[in-house]
């Protein structure tokens, strides 16, 4: 009853498009249709922040603990208490604030920033989709005002369909997969959903509102002015891609530590080694890849646009 199949084909008016799909459990968003994955052409394409996303690099970790259910369940309640008193949700900051200076570092270097400063293990960088550190970032391109709405929100869930969810592995159906990622039956594990919060929104904001500003006639000619976008091999397609990677770098940062702090929970309450609490993996659903994948037999290199979906091995 959305309008989420006539947004998948407004992608086909996209330059240098080569293929758009929508997952499963798409649904209509902001140009792209939420579960919408498009690959444009990295010379004739460009990229569109519609694409990508307002809350740029939401995404998902889970993170595996050495408890059963029977070792937490008489102190769930306490356990919960304690990891929304570390992990604020809802509108507001978090309990990280950071100088202008530091907020700069987390934009260039994501997770990285929050490793040398001890939040987290190796562990949490290592099983990490880039590494918590997205390449070719550049604080330089995030404006102050995106700044400004992030820099004291760092280890923040913020609101929506965010969470911070403490879990337990009650089915397994991949006995080899779940062995190799150190899983079994009863285990606690816990997961979170969250982005770039106000810093990665407001990025977005500032980029469609240049790109409808420098690109009018591209603007004119879409079917959706929703679908705007930056012809690649221009300027503002490529400020747009570093301030975009910056955005996904304070969304590592941030995931990154909010693991630590419910880390730091569960090390209090149940007398665990800090190092058996391990982050299985963290993957993106809202970013952009120039990436090589393979077209009617020629391979091409493209700008991949993933919005609410993730990539896949």
């Amino acid at each position: 009853k959305d309008k989420t199949l006539h947004q998948a084909e407004n992608l086909a008016s996209l330059p240098g498009l080569y293929r758009a799909f929508v997952m499963p459990d798409g649904h209509q968003g902001y140009g792209f249709p939420i579960g919408g994955v498009a690959a444009l052409d990295f010379k004739t394409g460009g990229l569109s922040p519609g694409g990508i996303g307002y809350d740029i690099n939401c995404g998902v970790r889970l993170v595996s603990t050495p408890l059963m259910f029977k070792d937490v369940q008489k102190k769930l309640q306490q356990l919960a208490d304690a990891c929304y008193a570390a992990v604020p949700a809802g509108l507001g900051e978090g309990n990280v604030k950071v100088s202008v200076d530091e907020l700069n570092e987390v934009l260039n270097h994501g997770s990285e920033w929050a490793l040398k400063r001890g939040y987290g293990i190796k562990d949490d960088v290592t099983n990490c989709e880039e590494e918590g550190n997205y390449k070719g970032a550049d604080a330089s391109k995030v404006s102050d005002g995106a700044k400004k709405r992030g820099k004291n929100q760092l280890g923040s869930l913020g609101s929506g369909n965010h969470f911070l969810e403490i879990q337990v592995i009650d089915e397994i159906f991949d006995e080899k997969a779940a062995k190799a990622f150190g899983l079994q039956k009863g285990q606690i594990v816990y997961m979170m959903h969250c982005g770039s919060r106000g810093l990665g929104h407001q990025v977005c904001s500032d980029y469609l509102r240049l790109m409808e500003k420098e690109f009018p006639k591209e603007l004119a000619s879409l079917p959706d002015k929703e679908l705007i976008y930056a012809p690649a091999g221009t300027k503002l397609c490529d400020d747009y891609f570093k301030a975009m990677k910056a955005a996904a770098n304070f969304a590592w940062c941030n995931r990154h530590i909010i693991a630590d702090l419910a880390r730091t929970c569960f090390v209090d309450l149940f007398k665990v080694d800090r190092n058996d609490i391990r982050t299985v993996y963290d993957v993106a659903h809202n970013i952009a890849k120039v990436e090589d994948h393979e077209f009617n037999g020629k391979m091409k290199k493209v700008y991949m646009h993933r919005k609410g979906a993730t990539r896949a091995f």
